[in-house]
């Protein structure tokens, strides 16, 4: 590991947990939301990465939507973050189990405003239970619905069915986001020469209506998105 990237991993270690203990200290959704930005906003400046947001103005003021991205990087939940911080939109993630007992995000994920997602767990009963609550409350639902991280050579990972399920049950209307650039390749050149300016250029799609199951969510992404 170079110099540069220990010093980021330091800094990035103290900067998550101490937003994890202001997160938990946090009164409501909006406080969380702002230093949810305010926490991403200080990484990604830090990284000297930009966000390049194509159709911004189709992101909604406000509303309840389940936001639906592709994932390749650790940094994707900072870049969504970003282009949500104009609106009132306020998103539970759904987060896997394995970064509620991370040491790096363990605290951060679990006071940020998340859903914990336990893949080995064989009752899922919980999980559309805890959803159902925060979409009651008038929150949204933020997604990766390809599950993980897409460390392939295809631009897309496939799908996991549950995405277009939550959508369905809660009746939310889907926000496709595309984050165009590939964000893992950039945060690696970011670490080995923080000295340089980075871009990475996201899109925001069409609203989705939940009602139209016409196709699979996974394909009217690709449409929309001109993906092969």
């Amino acid at each position: 590991m170079t110099f540069n990237k220990i010093k980021m991993a330091i800094y990035a270690t103290f900067l998550t947990n101490y937003y994890g203990f202001r997160l938990k200290k946090a009164l409501n959704t909006q406080e969380k939301k702002r230093l949810r930005v305010e926490y991403s906003k200080l990484i990604l400046d830090k990284l000297n990465i930009e966000i390049d947001i194509i159709n911004r103005d189709k992101f909604p003021k406000d509303g309840q939507f389940l936001l639906v991205s592709n994932h390749r990087s650790i940094i994707d939940p900072l870049i969504v973050e970003n282009i949500a911080k104009d609106s009132s939109v306020y998103g539970h993630w759904v987060a896997k189990k394995e970064l509620y007992n991370s040491f790096f995000f363990g605290l951060f994920v679990r006071n940020g405003g998340t859903i914990l997602l336990d893949r080995e767990s064989s009752q899922m009963s919980f999980f559309f239970k805890e959803i159902k609550e925060c979409v009651k409350a008038g929150n949204s639902i933020f997604i990766f619905p390809e599950g993980t991280r897409n460390k392939s050579a295809n631009v897309l990972g496939e799908f996991q069915g549950g995405a277009q399920l939550i959508a369905v049950k809660n009746k939310l209307l889907i926000l496709p986001v595309y984050i165009r650039s590939n964000a893992d390749e950039i945060l690696k050149l970011a670490l080995k020469n923080p000295q340089n300016s980075y871009k990475i250029e996201v899109q925001i799609g069409d609203i989705i209506d939940y009602k139209d199951r016409s196709v699979p969510l996974e394909e009217a992404y690709k449409k929309q998105f001109n993906i092969s």
